[in-house]
């Protein structure tokens, strides 16, 4: 089983976050860097994919920044969706090549794990045909426990996850989910009517992605993963 650093980068803006993760996927394009797998949380922000529709925002700008709410375009696929406290981001940066060439069972896989983790709390998730990501039942419809938007370039991922473990689901009333009309979100300390420490579900996210990938985390500390970053980049530079 191959190893590969695990970062928990705590609480970050989401321009760095996407400044980081393009840095880390050129380096792991040159090979000059392995796999690497970003956990963090995001201040509040709505991101908007490639193939996101700006009428899917249902704010004005100045509502956003009056609520402290950045707004952000991204590389990912999906549509509109927004991070916030109380939510686990995951951020993959693999060479899918080395694994498996197959963006669909990639994306599947991001699913499966979440779903093997909803289920570690006695909580049945389910993929529903047509939408992305996972779903909990809600009476006579689904509500969104967990997002999907990845960025693959020559074989190497980028973006991932979200999972709601004890978001102020309030701020997805500022968009259309993903796009989808009616969609509603919810989380895992609302499923359950009582408080969840994110560390524990990072725990078993981390398990069922190594599980599913077949990798073997190296638990990594920040500057650790930076140092090794500019290390390879100034190979680059060298052999350029």
């Amino acid at each position: 089983m191959k190893t590969c650093p695990i970062v928990d980068l705590g609480i970050i803006g989401y321009a760095e976050a996407y400044a980081l993760q393009k840095r880390i996927v050129a380096a792991r394009k040159a090979d000059s860097i392995e796999d690497v797998f970003l956990f963090c949380e995001h201040p509040h922000v709505i991101t908007q994919g490639r193939n996101g529709k700006r009428e899917h925002l249902l704010v004005s700008e100045h509502v956003l920044r009056q609520k402290g709410v950045e707004f952000h375009e991204s590389s990912r696929g999906g549509d509109i969706t927004y991070h916030g406290p109380g939510q686990i981001v995951g951020y993959p940066i693999l060479n899918l090549g080395a694994i498996r060439r197959d963006v669909v069972w990639y994306v599947r896989m991001l699913e499966e794990a979440m779903i093997r983790t909803t289920k570690e709390f006695q909580i049945a998730a389910k993929r529903v045909a047509g939408k992305t990501g996972i779903w909990v039942d809600a009476g006579n419809t689904e509500e969104k426990l967990g997002a999907i938007g990845v960025h693959i370039s020559r074989w190497v991922t980028s973006h991932g996850f979200a999972y709601n473990v004890s978001t102020d689901l309030r701020f997805f009333d500022l968009i259309v989910p993903c796009g989808i009309a009616g969609s509603k979100a919810t989380s895992l300390e609302k499923l359950l009517g009582r408080r969840i420490e994110e560390s524990e579900v990072t725990r078993h996210l981390a398990k069922h992605l190594g599980a599913l990938f077949g990798l073997d985390w190296k638990e990594t500390a920040k500057k650790e993963l930076f140092e090794k970053l500019e290390h390879a980049e100034q190979s680059v530079e060298v052999s350029a």
